[in-house]
């Protein structure tokens, strides 16, 4: 399992925590949501440079910036800043963090007899980051929030998969080998004109 763990780099305070099979698109987007839900849109995002965070086109070069992958295709459309970390020192916070939820959360998961990945993050959001927390976390040097708030977007349009499809003259699109008709509404008519010169 992998711990997919959102944290404030200045305090470091735990926003959300939870495991999943596989670290990727969909377990960001859950992790954001979880987050932008509860304090709002933070001015930016740090991450390493996995490929679900940027396409990176030689190994260990920049990322690029012109080919944004859908979490970057998401910040952009939210108008938050992704920083892409080029070293584990540069991320140092949360490479601690880390450093002590390795040793520390195996033993309380076992400590606390759980057994099931939805049970640990059950715990993880009720009883151990309020403690991590409390324990951990430090005040900001500065005063006041860098989270804005975002009444009336529908926060699940955004962080989501989204592809151009092509709508074919039978009203229908083809998304991953499904061919999918679209029903036929009043506003948007379909319609084949052929020419000649």
């Amino acid at each position: 399992m992998d711990l997919i763990v959102t944290m404030d780099d200045a305090t470091s305070e735990i926003y959300s925590a939870f495991l999943v099979a596989e670290e990727g698109t969909a377990s960001t987007f859950r992790a954001l949501l979880e987050v932008f839900g509860r304090h709002g849109l933070p001015l930016s995002f740090y991450t390493d440079r996995g490929s679900h965070y940027f396409v990176t086109p030689a190994s260990g070069g920049p990322v690029d910036r012109n080919s944004p992958t859908q979490v970057g295709r998401a910040l952009t459309h939210l108008g938050m800043e992704h920083i892409a970390a080029y070293s584990p020192q540069a991320r140092g916070r949360s490479e601690r963090l880390f450093a002590t939820l390795q040793d520390r959360l195996v033993k309380e998961l076992a400590l606390a007899a759980i057994t099931t990945v939805n049970d640990a993050d059950r715990f993880l959001r009720d009883v151990y980051i309020p403690a991590h927390n409390a324990r951990f976390a430090v005040t900001a040097e500065q005063l006041g929030s860098a989270f804005v708030a975002i009444p009336g977007v529908d926060l699940n349009e955004i962080p989501c998969v989204q592809e151009d499809r092509l709508v074919g003259q039978d009203n229908t699109v083809v998304f991953h080998r499904l061919r999918l008709q679209i029903p036929p509404a009043r506003c948007a008519r379909i319609s084949s004109k052929r020419g000649s010169r």
